[in-house]
């Protein structure tokens, strides 16, 4: 019996067997021109491999459609990074958008870079140095007395293994930045929060939380050597163990809390890790092209957290691509989340808390 017909050839890879003796040998072209599309393949394959590893990389997208306009929302640290693109897309979606920023300058730019794109007049900024107890208090008592309304605070700023520095009030800097002066922050603005309910805070902390622990005994490092990783990881699970508090303290009433990991993204935080590491900073600097999130991207699970409807019943919850994850154990600890509020209260001196 004919072995049926498969319906279909196969063609051998050109030059991949070597010479038919039948045929003859191969010219110079033919060889030349099997080495092409060999090449030719492997950057065609290799540039479908990046595209899906870019795409991997850039994690979730927020697709919500909700419009803000009325609303008010603060973001701190917003001239830069995933900051300016979180006002970015946030006055797009027609809010006022308050962009508290050390540096004013540098701010203008940015807000005026926003308007211009979004056709949004109504981004303002207004300085906030959160290594300073008496700044943060300076602009909550601002804020209170000129902005009718707060419906989004999203307490972004940040710094990132830094050395060790002292702020004015004696506080190691990333534990000062990175939570006390969000905390005092948050506290002073309860009153707006609270009027404007349903609102929202949106804590930008991070994976680094894991392995984090809060030492009561030496936060700021004073006896303990210091090392920039582990001070960093201790202020993002203070973030974290500040958002599941407030959620606990205000339930019920109309402020919901949040924390989120934006990814690793190509942003000015981590211009100390050279410092640090210079080897590694260089060795990265390329990857870096392909293994991180761009700030639009970074940014996406912080408006996620800020517009999404329906979230308030996940309030005290962690998020990372736009989708609710679950926290390291260390952030689940709620003995230390309240032990923490009342240490970070003493601190900045804040005697009435929610």
């Amino acid at each position: 019996m004919r072995a049926a017909d498969p319906g279909f050839l196969v063609l051998p890879w050109p030059g991949g067997g070597g010479p038919d003796p039948e045929e003859g040998p191969v010219s110079a072209e033919e060889g030349q021109g099997g080495l092409l599309l060999r090449c030719g393949a492997l950057l065609g394959l290799t540039l479908i491999c990046v595209v899906v590893l870019r795409k991997w990389i850039a994690g979730g997208v927020c697709t919500c459609l909700v419009r803000l306009d009325g609303k008010t929302v603060l973001i701190t640290g917003a001239n830069t990074g995933i900051g300016k693109e979180t006002s970015r897309e946030l006055a797009q979606r027609g809010a006022r958008v308050v962009m508290a920023c050390r540096d004013l300058t540098r701010a203008e730019r940015a807000a005026e870079e926003i308007r211009q794109t979004t056709g949004n007049g109504n981004v303002v900024i207004r300085h906030l140095d959160l290594a300073s107890v008496y700044s943060v208090r300076q602009f909550a008592k601002d804020f209170l007395e000129t902005e009718d309304r707060l419906d989004v605070l999203i307490n972004n700023a940040g710094v990132m293994m830094c050395p060790k520095w002292l702020t004015e009030d004696g506080f190691e800097t990333q534990l000062a930045v990175n939570h006390l002066g969000h905390f005092l922050l948050t506290n002073l603005l309860l009153p707006k929060l609270k009027s404007s309910t349903p609102s929202r805070v949106v804590n930008v902390s991070s994976i680094a939380h894991r392995g984090g622990r809060i030492d009561f005994d030496d936060l700021f490092f004073g006896r303990r050597l210091y090392s920039p990783l582990d001070s960093y990881r201790q202020s993002k699970l203070a973030n974290v163990l500040f958002s599941r508090e407030l959620a606990r303290r205000l339930k019920g009433v109309g402020v919901s809390s949040f924390c989120l990991h934006p990814g690793v993204i190509r942003t000015e935080l981590g211009r100390h890790v050279q410092g640090w590491f210079p080897l590694l900073g260089m060795l990265l600097s390329i990857p870096s092209l392909l293994l991180m999130k761009t700030p639009h991207q970074g940014c996406q699970t912080s408006v996620y957290c800020a517009v999404t409807p329906g979230l308030e019943a996940r309030s005290g919850r962690y998020f990372s691509d736009c989708a609710e994850k679950e926290v390291a154990p260390e952030g689940q600890d709620d003995e230390v989340a309240r032990r923490l509020w009342e240490e970070s209260a003493r601190l900045v001196g804040l005697k009435d808390t929610c």
